[in-house]
């Protein structure tokens, strides 16, 4: 199975922590060049330190916020005069949480804007140099609630959704290019939002946080919370010569706990 990334140019948005972060590390021990891309420059600097560097590697990070699409903009327009991109994954913070119908329309517009707009300017200032290359791997790193939406996010499960079936479309776009388009769609994994979450929960319920760990579990089949590097496990898999006939899918990494196919 050829997994070898060497030479290629790799992005991963959102490469401070949690599953970002763990994508990094994976993609740079299978030989890639890592770039990486998050709004704060101490913590880049810190996980750029990190990066395993093997002959011939070279790392580097973009300081853009996804909260100014036009910023991020002009930062990969200019970045991709010089550079040309093999993989991008696209992964930012998820909106916050509460049911769709209290949400103010602002909150829909600013999610829209972090997730599926800055996903498409990313795609637009990469995609001239994957075609010339005839070879691309774009991977968005969303969330079950495209199969199942979860309770409690309803912004969340919106935007989502509407990511998906962006890259659904730009899978059939792409492919005669040697472009793939695919979504992985992490289960509860532990990362600082979902300790976030677990005492948010507790807080509200007059819960031990332990309690609330314990009640999530219970509903996955595996019987445990992931690990942000099995996530990223699978997306370098993705990312990966070997999974050039896999496009346009949805991957649930969730230990089994997604009720649909």
């Amino acid at each position: 199975m050829n997994l070898d990334l060497t030479g290629k140019r790799a992005l991963v948005c959102g490469s401070t922590q949690g599953i970002g972060k763990a994508t990094a590390i994976e993609l740079a021990l299978l030989g890639a060049n890592v770039t990486l891309l998050a709004r704060n420059e101490e913590k880049l600097r810190l996980v750029l330190e990190e990066l395993p560097i093997q002959k011939g590697q070279e790392h580097d990070l973009l300081i853009a916020d996804f909260t100014d699409p036009t910023l991020l903009k002009s930062i990969i327009e200019n970045y991709t005069t010089k550079n040309s991109v093999d993989i991008l994954i696209n992964n930012t913070g998820g909106p916050a949480g509460g049911q769709a119908i209290d949400a103010a329309t602002e909150e829909f517009i600013n999610a829209f804007n972090m997730h599926l707009i800055c996903n498409q300017i990313l795609v637009q200032a990469i995609v001239p140099g994957m075609k010339k290359n005839q070879f691309g791997r774009i991977i968005n790193i969303i969330s079950t609630s495209v199969k199942t939406p979860l309770k409690g996010l309803g912004v969340s499960n919106t935007i989502r959704g509407a990511v998906a079936s962006w890259a659904k479309t730009l899978a059939l776009e792409l492919g005669p290019f040697g472009i793939t388009v695919n979504n992985v769609l992490p289960g509860f994994t532990m990362t600082g939002r979902l300790e976030f979450l677990i005492n948010s929960i507790a807080e509200k319920e007059g819960k031990s946080t332990e309690a609330v760990k314990n009640e999530m579990v219970s509903t996955i089949p595996a019987g445990r919370i992931a690990d942000a590097t099995e996530v990223a496990a699978a997306i370098a898999f993705l990312a990966s010569p070997a999974a050039s006939y896999i496009n346009g899918i949805n991957v649930p990494v969730d230990g089994g706990k997604t009720p649909s196919l």
